[in-house]
């Protein structure tokens, strides 16, 4: 009866019954809760979590398009922009996407201060590695307007020096017994920061200036000054040893580390260039990230510095794609003509467009025609304002989240399913706060404040981009925009990894935005002093863009390869099926699931 329901359509004469965008609808302005917001997973987790299959009679529009894409991401804003390379720009494309804004987790944040529009990311931040990104991610980012030159003089690496801008660690009185901050970090995290300062206290003086206890100052700094010579590994290989050592048994056993807050302090001190706590990473992951103890290490080479950030972060390239794609959504003949340009999202699902892109739509079922093998039609069903649609695809990407699409594609072959259940992702959070001035960053001389006793794990100044007529805030008494970052990770330390995203996840999802609120009202009142900060004179806004599935982790083995193999006419991207976490991996992955099409 369910598939019944499923398959037989009410039918409909128009072309398109959706109702058109209002012109003022503009989701990069809205603060308050993004990213997994209210709203935007309800029908994707009634199918995982609640097993409904059943959607009841849906509408057949009467729209065919030669590729329907199912995710609004980098990597399906990327599948489009290939197929219509490959087959021809009159090609019919369509991207459906469950979110409100398309980009996926490189989303656009505007907040507006004091009349003034500051701009930032609320995920997806940079470029990695652009140029050994390989020839085809190259061409497609010239293309769309891109000049990786240009970042050279866009990013202003001399701000940090030239405001006196230090990694610091704020230390807070609900856990360590004192509000404090010490102008050392404690790890290499700053060092993907380009151009800010370090140190100028030794490892022994910022340890003195620590509120933690006599033996937990001694164990912080034998474990500043531990290093890889203090690991007994006679007759045994050193790198094999790293490779398959725990770091936290490191810690604990080489070294001689069980203070509480000093494990604190190491478990947090990955962040999200770990994906999870360092109590889950080999000593060679540890070190990879510059987790404690490992904090003198050169973060990438000289040709590819961390640098490549529009003011938007990712968002940057995910409107210069959408441009490509849609010309009329906006004017500019080039990404940086793009960043202070006014989207027109009212233009993103015309009929007239050859590429349409259509928000605030969970596709729930995607199934062939006929025998996968043979047919050349896919039907794909999704509800967009609690109202089921089917259109119909000569061919389609899944560009969304890898571990849904069992769910939505019912006839997958068992061992596919299983390799694709098998995936994950670490839940992630990017808080965007827009302020009045950052007189109480200056005056402390914090530029990033590693924090391992808040939410936020992270606080840091804004990357210091001048592009496209937008300039940073190079002025303390002027208006800014500071980032907090969390990477939630479970509270038993040493749980398995799932389990641990999964409690943090929970976690996450179940707050309210007064409850971040009063985390960040708390987090900033204690690091800056009361003279130089008041928070409700100086927080004009926020935005907590919450990922409740973020960075692609990738499950066991070689599951991830085995779960992206193409199914008759569909095939897989997003940077899921790489199990990697930037950008340009979710560029690739859409080119070979187009390669993959025919």
């Amino acid at each position: 009866m369910a598939v019944g329901a499923l398959l037989a359509p009410l039918q409909s004469n128009a072309a398109n019954v959706l109702d058109t965008l209002n012109p003022a609808y503009y989701p990069p302005s809205q603060t308050g809760l993004r990213g997994s917001h209210e709203g935007a997973n309800t029908h994707a987790h009634s199918m995982a979590l609640d097993g409904k299959k059943n959607w009841g009679p849906h509408t057949a529009l009467k729209e065919v398009y030669d590729l329907v894409v199912v995710g609004g991401g980098i990597s399906g804003l990327a599948a489009a922009y290939f197929y219509q390379q490959q087959h021809g720009r009159d090609k019919k494309v369509l991207i459906l996407d469950n979110h409100n804004d398309f980009g996926g987790h490189a989303n656009r944040n505007e907040h507006t201060i004091d009349g003034e529009t500051r701009l930032t990311y609320g995920g997806s931040q940079t470029l990695v590695d652009p140029l050994h990104s390989g020839k085809l991610v190259r061409e497609m980012l010239s293309d769309i307007g891109i000049d990786l030159e240009r970042f050279k003089t866009a990013y202003d690496a001399g701000f940090y020096k030239r405001h006196n801008l230090v990694a610091a660690t704020y230390f807070n009185k609900s856990i360590f017994g004192e509000d404090k901050v010490v102008k050392h970090p404690f790890c290499n995290y700053p060092n993907y920061v380009e151009g800010i300062q370090t140190s100028t206290l030794s490892d022994e003086e910022a340890v003195q200036q620590t509120p933690l206890s006599g033996r937990g100052k001694q164990q912080l700094l034998r474990l500043l000054k531990g290093g890889l010579h203090a690991i007994d590994a006679r007759g045994t290989d050193l790198q094999a040893y790293i490779r398959n050592h725990d770091y936290f048994d490191y810690l604990k056993n080489t070294l001689g580390v069980d203070d509480p807050d000093v494990l604190r302090m190491a478990r947090n001190s990955g962040l999200d260039w770990g994906t999870t706590g360092t109590d889950l990473m080999t000593i060679s992951a540890a070190m990879s990230c510059g987790a404690m103890g490992f904090t003198r290490k050169a973060v990438y080479d000289d040709a590819n510095p961390y640098i490549h950030h529009f003011p938007d972060g990712n968002a940057g390239m995910a409107r210069a794609l959408v441009k490509k794609l849609i010309p009329q959504v906006a004017k500019g003949n080039n990404a940086e003509e793009l960043v202070l340009a006014k989207f027109h999202y009212n233009e993103l699902d015309k009929s007239t467009n050859t590429a349409r892109i259509r928000l605030n739509s969970t596709v729930v079922n995607v199934r062939h025609a006929g025998k996968p093998k043979n047919s050349s039609e896919v039907r794909i069903h999704y509800i967009q304002n609690n109202k089921s649609y089917q259109v119909q695809g000569k061919g389609v990407v899944l560009a969304c989240y890898n571990m849904i699409i069992p769910h939505i594609v019912p006839e997958l072959p068992e061992k596919q399913a299983t390799a694709l259940s098998l995936q994950t992702k670490s839940p992630l959070q990017y808080t965007s706060v827009g302020l009045k001035n950052w007189r109480a960053m200056k005056e402390l001389g914090i530029g990033l404040a590693m924090s391992p006793g808040n939410m936020h794990q992270a606080v840091l100044m804004d990357f210091p981009v001048k592009m496209g007529g937008y300039e940073f805030s190079d002025n303390p008494d002027s208006s800014c925009v500071i980032q907090m970052i969390s990477c939630p990770f479970g509270d038993k330390v040493g749980a398995p990894r799932d389990e641990q995203f999964s409690d943090a996840r929970y976690r996450m999802l179940g707050l309210r935005f007064e409850d971040y609120e009063d985390e960040i009202r708390e987090h900033l009142g204690g690091m800056f002093p009361q003279d130089l900060f008041e928070f409700d004179r100086d927080v004009e806004s926020i935005t907590v863009n919450r990922w409740a599935h973020g960075y692609s982790v990738g499950g066991p083995g070689d599951s991830t390869r085995q779960g992206r193999q193409p199914f008759g006419r569909i095939t897989i991207a997003n940077s899921d099926s790489a199990a990697g976490a930037d950008a340009l991996t979710a560029v690739k992955m859409a080119a070979r699931a187009v390669q993959e099409l025919g």
